[in-house]
């Protein structure tokens, strides 16, 4: 997959979405529509985990134990 932004790959994925939902498409043009949505998906999901991650820090509790939270 060419590299590409969260935005762009949601905004086609969306399009993906609503062409199979409309249900005009020919059986082989939907199964490869449907192929690249899921690319989409896997994309998109892991550019979301990676946000999250960068958006989460360890720390410490009073009784010394840690625990994930979100950065300020």
């Amino acid at each position: 997959m060419v590299k590409q932004s969260f935005e762009k790959a949601l905004q086609r994925l969306e399009e993906i979405v609503a062409a199979l939902e409309n249900g005009d498409i020919p059986l082989e043009d939907s199964i490869k529509m449907f192929e690249e949505g899921m690319e989409l998906a896997r994309f998109c999901t892991e550019r979301l985990n990676q946000a999250e991650k960068k958006l989460m820090k360890l720390a410490k509790k009073e009784d010394g134990s840690f625990q994930l939270e979100l950065m300020p």
